[in-house]
């Protein structure tokens, strides 16, 4: 905050901090945002000024079997490579936060390393792996590797909320008679459900948004929506793909809406729980 008693020295310092943070944001959102006009163009080129306004790129978006196709097999594919990551990320941050033995961390290290492994060396391990087994155009591969992309996620953010979890509230549950399954889904699940829902929106976004794996395991028929988009570029660039484009980027600020909104209710949670 601007205080009356700052030098000039330092209200010089104080304006040109936030003017330069502002310019940081601008060059980091203005690139994004300027697609948003072009797929409402009327024109056939990506440029600008543009022709007039149309949403005639929108129709062609959702009148286009090869669109469609690819939209669904996103829909199909992200939301089962969730539901695994979840279930999987979930119970080994459970297991992990609790437990202590030798090696936890190295485990912890295997666990979230397709965090900072090259996307690229995962698909080509990916490949070479399911390949032999006659798996490397199918939707299970692909589901079950865009899982392991998104376990890493869940694990850290349900880790981060374990971290304030009161155990007494476990235990209480048990010496009422609640076996440790019942306690889990009746105690612990509820307390920690910011963090996990948290981790499946993190999990959801990394499958729908993958394309490096996908250009690896994906045969015709499994091809995603941003693979579809790839195609476009190199092949038929239209503004199609800036339609494309404009609702992922609708869906990503939906996204950081709702994490934001469970940040806040995490923090509300944890503040009530009983010391």
């Amino acid at each position: 905050m601007l205080s009356p008693y700052m030098s000039p020295v330092e209200r010089a310092w104080y304006y040109a901090l936030r003017i330069l943070c502002a310019l940081v944001l601008l060059f980091l959102i203005v690139p994004v945002l300027v697609i948003v006009p072009l797929s409402f163009n009327s024109g056939s080129f990506l440029v600008y000024p543009l022709q007039g306004f149309s949403l005639r790129w929108y129709e062609a978006l959702f009148t286009s079997a090869d669109w469609m196709r690819s939209l669904k097999n996103s829909l199909l594919i992200a939301p089962a490579a969730t539901l695994l990551a979840v279930v999987l990320g979930t119970l080994a941050a459970v297991g992990l936060t609790r437990a202590e033995f030798r090696g936890k961390a190295l485990l912890m290290t295997v666990l979230i390393s397709p965090m900072v492994v090259p996307v690229v060396i995962i698909g080509v391990a990916s490949y070479l792996f399911f390949a032999p087994l006659g798996m490397g155009n199918s939707y299970l591969s692909l589901i079950l590797v865009h899982a392991v992309l998104g376990v890493p996620f869940v694990i850290i953010t349900v880790s981060a909320t374990l971290q304030g979890f009161n155990y007494n509230l476990v235990r209480a549950a048990a010496s009422l008679g609640a076996s440790p399954l019942t306690a889990f889904f009746r105690v612990t699940l509820p307390l920690i459900a910011p963090g996990v829902i948290s981790g499946a929106l993190f999990a959801f976004a990394t499958s729908f948004d993958e394309v490096v794996v996908t250009l690896f395991l994906a045969g015709p028929e499994q091809i995603t929506l941003p693979r579809q988009m790839f195609s476009g570029i190199r092949e038929n660039l239209s503004p199609t793909i800036a339609a494309a484009a404009t609702l992922l980027i609708g869906f990503s600020i939906a996204l950081l809406l709702t994490l934001e909104w469970l940040r806040g209710r995490a923090e509300k949670l944890r503040t009530q729980q009983p010391a």
